[in-house]
């Protein structure tokens, strides 16, 4: 007889639980896929789900594993925001796919530490193989490396590293970046990992020049050559520019082949934020900028978004895979790395790291290349088609349709201008509320905008003509509380 411990479960039990949780979750995306079934959102305060979960401190004892299963189970159901709702269109969350559902379970149950190549053989070769197909999808060049991360956030990171230790004109992984004040470049609208990477790779905030942008919220080239210009004048060392493959705000894509050119003129970093639509450049008519993610140095992009598969799962690619090992690789004389091996750990900040790719090998072993560009083409029609039905309605003001994102605002015929912001702000937490729906905003010169985006293969085209009618309704219920 084995050691005793309570973490311990019989093949049998194991078998049970998971059968019951197996149907648990084929009856949730039965349920996803009727909206009037499930609301989007429970409309809570965190007290209320604090409340749910209830007080006290760490259990001294144990409790039934199958007792704590169903409890998990019923407080997911009745206190989640169901992203992959069929009216969830707020944030840049993909639905995820049943696939991906399974193969996180399979990837736990092996437990496999795609770190080091003998911790995890056919994991890191299916990582390696997903890396390829990601970068064929998007046109990336052949022979370019990569690995997996956490999300959008961390595939810039990453990127970000790799453009400090290429780019500085002197040893940063010795010196660090006291030696002279490294500049990098973005527009307005990057989103804010930026701030985050400037901050945690010591090139500080003020050496981030953030560019402006022309009316269709595109990095302003002129304005960009400028500034390098200057910061060159300066005695600074320019090394970066960002350019964003579909902006989080109103999908905008930049002029990535003008800013492509201006890099290899200026011999700076090139890199892409395509955590959102970068997926998009295998679309047949998809924007011909995102044709130049294959002129980048790196790219990011996220799985986790628009290849439907659940979260973690995002991508850094770089066009030279050993820039992430002259950014990341560290030899202790206690690694023993037998040549031929690729360890993971080598080409980013983890060691320890999880088996998040076999969820997008799957996904994409299951859509293939063919099955992807019929739903994100999909997801970007319906989009458009939000954009029409807005603009034929009096009652209500398209702004912006880019990608699979559409912003617009609820107008009522009599009111102010200077009243619409704070109406349509109280409007979207109304629409959350409801659960009928769920939208986000977006702020587009100065302007409150309420922000559709399509990033969900369970949307049909009825959701999408309910919409205006949700939002006229609720905002009219909104506004006559103002008129009182």
């Amino acid at each position: 007889m084995g050691r005793s411990a309570p973490l311990r479960m019989t093949g049998d039990e194991f078998r049970a639980l998971g059968h019951a949780l197996v149907d648990d979750l084929a009856a949730l995306f039965e349920a996803l896929e009727s909206p009037s079934e499930l609301s989007v959102a429970s409309g809570e305060t965190p007290s209320d789900v604090q409340a749910a979960l209830g007080g006290g401190g760490l259990p001294e004892h144990g409790a039934p594993a199958a007792d704590l299963v169903r409890e998990a189970r019923d407080l997911l159901l009745a206190h989640t925001t169901h992203v992959g709702h069929p009216r969830f269109w707020a944030y840049i969350c993909g639905s995820q796919a049943p696939i991906g559902a399974l193969a996180d379970l399979l990837a736990a149950g092996f437990n496999p530490n795609v770190g080091a190549w003998q911790l995890g053989p056919v994991a890191t070769e299916i990582e390696r193989q997903t890396i390829g197909w990601l970068a064929e999808l998007i046109g990336y060049p052949a022979g370019a490396g990569g690995l997996l991360v956490s999300g959008g956030n961390m595939a810039n990171l990453v990127a970000f590293a790799a453009a400090r230790r290429a780019k500085a004109p002197w040893d940063v992984a010795a010196e660090g970046t006291g030696a002279g004040r490294l500049t990098g470049y973005c527009s307005a609208e990057t989103h804010t990992w930026a701030h985050k990477a400037a901050d945690l790779f010591g090139i500080g905030g003020d050496q981030l020049r953030w560019i402006g942008t022309d009316a269709g919220q595109r990095l302003d080239t002129a304005q960009l050559r400028k500034a390098i210009a200057a910061d060159r004048a300066a005695g600074a060392h320019p090394f970066l520019v960002v350019g964003t493959g579909g902006s989080v705000s109103t999908g905008a894509v930049d002029p990535l082949r003008e800013l492509a050119e201006l890099c290899r003129e200026e011999e700076l970093w090139f890199h892409v934020d395509g955590a959102y639509g970068g997926f998009a450049a295998c679309l047949p008519d998809a924007p011909e900028d995102l044709g130049a993610l294959a002129l980048a140095d790196s790219v990011a992009i996220d799985p986790h978004k628009w290849l439907y598969v659940p979260v973690e799962a995002g991508c850094t690619l770089v066009r030279d895979p050993q820039t992430l090992l002259d950014a990341f690789a560290y030899r202790p004389p206690y690694y023993h790395l037998p040549e031929g091996q690729l360890n993971f750990y080598e080409l980013g900040p983890q060691n320890s790291r999880g088996f998040r790719a076999l969820k997008v090998w799957l996904a994409l072993r299951q859509a293939g290349r063919a099955g992807y560009v019929e739903m994100i083409g999909e997801d970007c029609r319906l989009a458009r088609l939000l954009f029409e039905l807005v603009d034929a309605d009096p009652e209500l003001e398209p702004r912006t349709q880019g990608l699979s994102i559409t912003t617009f605002r609820y107008t009522p015929a009599d009111a102010r201008e200077d009243e619409l912001d704070g109406l349509n702000e109280r409007l979207l937490e109304r629409i959350k509320e409801s659960g009928e729906a769920f939208v986000s905003n977006a702020v587009i010169d100065g302007r409150y905008y309420l922000r559709a985006c399509f990033v969900n293969f369970r949307t049909q085209e009825a959701d999408v003509r309910a919409l205006p009618g949700i939002v006229k309704r609720l905002g009219a219920e909104l506004y006559s509380k103002t008129l009182l």
